[in-house]
């Protein structure tokens, strides 16, 4: 499964430990699935987690070892396809790692924005609970 995190998903996992931010953030690292990546994702997670409000919250440490671990285990798309689909503009490129790696998920936490479009191609957008019940029932099945 190829699966693209929104920001705010990977910054809520940084924030708490407890929650489907950090099940889902632990399920990739667990090998759950493929996370996508992007040189533009990369840069706009390290400017989220440099701003004062965040910095606050997540250790300097914290927020380099999930950037380390998204550039060095995640796999990055390369040179995103222009779209211009979201409400917000500054969110297409999350739309454009999805549709550049063919991803089965795009998961977010923007209700107005990404949430509204359902899905971009072949990639279903989906809420952080929405993908976390998927895991839950796989295990459930599993037993």
């Amino acid at each position: 499964m190829r699966v693209v995190l929104g920001t705010n998903i990977l910054v809520s996992a940084m924030i708490t430990s407890a929650g489907n931010p950090a099940a889902i953030v632990n399920a990739w690292l667990d090998a759950k699935f493929t996370l996508l990546t992007s040189l533009e994702h990369v840069d706009e997670l390290r400017a989220t987690l440099q701003k004062p409000r965040v910095a606050e919250l997540i250790k300097p440490h914290k927020a380099g070892r999930l950037v380390n671990q998204i550039t060095t285990l995640a796999v990055d798309v390369g040179k995103l396809p222009d779209v211009e689909r979201s409400a917000d503009p500054t969110d297409d490129f999350l739309l454009a790692i999805s549709e550049a790696g063919q991803a089965d998920y795009l998961v977010t936490g923007d209700k107005s924005g990404l949430l509204a479009l359902d899905r971009h191609k072949a990639t279903r957008i989906v809420s952080a609970s929405e993908f976390a019940a998927l895991f839950a029932s796989s295990k459930k099945g599993r037993r």
